[in-house]
Parts: structure tokens; C-alpha cells; sequence
């Protein structure tokens, strides 16, 4: 499957390729997917947890190959026919084992809602929103949470962030990020790089009425906000178009927005070039967003 959908910059909508995983719907950003791929055997590698099946090496490239089934606790109904969803996001391919593919659904980010924080069969606590469509519901998982219940390092790394004494106590910063737990990473390393006066918000939507609500203010918008950290995909309102309406802003396009996002390539960077971010940098290369933070706040 050649990936070549991309919507037009900031219009707050996404793709979501549409699969299950047993007699259950799920969805994943399409932007995300490289190709779709008959299952096949993998090579198992030792010691490693149940849900990671392997890696296989279609094409002389090696991609690791993780089970949703076993994920989310479901059974395929037909394991002869199940698929492979072939992925590229953190900077490397992964493979992700489900039992068939529904197709593509064009959906409004203000459509997609918060799940609730925990569900019986712990679906939702690996979810980042849920899709509402007129028969049935689409879980989005947090793919990035799936990858680092496995291995931790491939989501955040927070190496080589330069120590500075410069006094950050008056930066305030604000995060837009929709995965609690990367929410919560992010905020972490913050405050070890000595940004202790952030606040954080789960969706587009709230991070916006924020900021927006500062302009009342007045004087210097850079004063009161010192820059904002978003993500791309995020329910209520994504990161693009978060972006667009600050810097479409007389006021509010002062202050620098940072994407961080998993979806950082060639073509989603020509995207958040063209809503006005300020600088983008790609998911988990953490350390490089506060060097450059601290350099340019």
C-alpha cells in the first residue's frame, strides 16, 4: 500500500486506516502506514515479551512485528488470512499483526472524543480517541504507548540535552499532547531541564482556548507564553491546524510553536512549514527539542 494521501495543511481533519483486531474495530493515522502485507512467520528473538512476535525482512529491511492480539487481549477469527500493517513513525518501521483490514475513513479531528481512562479489557487504556462512525465506533490506539510497553527508549530519548545555568523559573511553556503517558515524559524532562512552570492539555481544542484567552491580557504575549510544545494528532483539534490559528493571530503568532511529533518526515514537514510552525522535530528525539528550546526562549 503506497501512502500518498495528504490532506490539505490545517484543515483539522485526518485518514484513518480502519482494521481489526478479533471482532473489533480499531484505527491508525494513515499517515503512519507504509503498506499492508499478507501475515507471514517471523523469527523469533529470545527473551523478549509474548506480544512481540519477532522481525521479518521483506525487501532486505528488518521490521520488528508486534501482535495487537495478544496486545489487546482478542482472538483472529481466521489466522490463515490475518494482515501485517506495515509502519514507519519514532524514526523506524514496525510491523503490527491484525486480523483484517476494513479500509479508510476520512474523519474530523472535533469528531474523535477522549476514551475513558480505564475499560475491562484494557482497550481504552492504550486508546488516544475514539471515532464515532453511524454503525460503530473506532478505537485510535497510541501507538507510541504499544511500542514502549516493549521497548521505552524507542519513544523518548532524552539523551544528550545540554545542562545549562540560565534561571528558567519564569519560561512558561505549554504542551499539547493527547497520550498520557507521553504527556507525562514530556513534563518530566522539562522539569529536569529546569522548565518547572508548564501546563499541559490532552487535545488542540483546550491548548487553544488557553493561549487564545491570554490575549486579554495585553502587553507582550511572549511574557505571558514562551512557546508551545504540540503534538500532530490529537483529538478536538490537531496540531496543524492548532497551529495555523496562532499564527494566523496579529497577536498570538509572536509566540514559537514547536511540533513534536512522531509523523516528522519529509512530506508532514512541508506541512507544518506551511501553518507557520517554527520548528519541528521528530518523535523520540526529545533531547534535540530542549536544546534547541533552551537555546531559542
Amino acid at each position: 500500500m503506497e501512502n500518498n494521501i495528504l490532506l490539505e495543511s490545517g484543515t483539522n481533519e485526518l485518514e484513518v486506516l480502519e482494521f481489526m483486531v478479533g471482532a473489533q474495530s480499531f484505527g491508525i493515522n494513515i499517515a503512519k502506514v507504509n503498506e499492508i502485507m499478507n501475515y507471514q512467520p517471523m523469527i523469533p528473538v529470545p527473551d523478549s515479551p509474548p506480544e512481540f512476535e519477532g522481525v521479518f525482512t521483506p525487501r532486505d529491511t528488518v521490521i520488528s512485528v508486534i501482535d495487537l492480539h495478544k496486545v489487546l487481549h482478542k482472538e483472529s477469527a481466521d489466522p490463515d488470512h490475518d494482515l501485517l500493517i506495515i509502519c514507519h513513525f519514532n524514526q523506524m518501521d514496525v510491523g503490527f499483526h491484525v486480523s483484517s483490514v476494513k479500509g479508510i475513513q476520512r474523519i474530523s479531528w472535533e469528531d474523535i472524543e477522549k476514551p475513558p481512562r480505564i475499560s475491562g479489557d484494557g482497550s481504552h487504556n492504550i486508546a488516544t480517541g475514539i471515532a464515532k462512525l453511524s454503525d460503530r465506533i473506532i478505537l485510535i490506539l497510541d501507538f507510541e504507548k504499544i511500542v514502549s510497553d516493549i521497548n521505552r527508549s524507542a519513544v523518548i530519548d532524552a539523551s544528550g540535552i545540554m545542562q545549562t545555568d540560565s534561571d528558567k523559573s519564569e519560561k512558561h511553556i505549554v504542551i499539547a499532547e493527547d497520550s498520557p503517558f507521553l504527556n507525562t515524559l514530556i513534563q518530566n524532562t522539562l522539569a529536569d531541564a529546569g522548565y518547572k512552570n508548564v501546563v499541559s492539555f490532552d487535545n488542540g481544542k483546550d491548548a487553544w482556548d488557553y493561549i487564545s484567552g491570554h490575549k486579554s491580557v495585553g502587553g507582550d504575549i511572549r511574557d505571558q507564553i514562551s512557546c508551545l510544545i504540540s503534538d500532530i494528532e490529537m483529538p478536538k483539534m490537531d496540531g496543524h491546524h492548532l497551529t495555523k490559528l496562532i499564527k494566523d493571530d496579529d497577536v498570538l503568532k509572536a509566540i514559537p510553536v514547536f511540533l513534536f511529533s512522531s509523523l516528522i518526515n519529509e512530506q508532514m514537514r512541508i506541512k507544518g512549514e506551511s501553518v507557520g510552525a517554527d520548528a519541528q522535530f521528530s518523535k523520540p528525539q526529545i533531547g534535540n527539542l530542549i536544546n534547541y528550546i533552551n537555546e531559542h526562549i
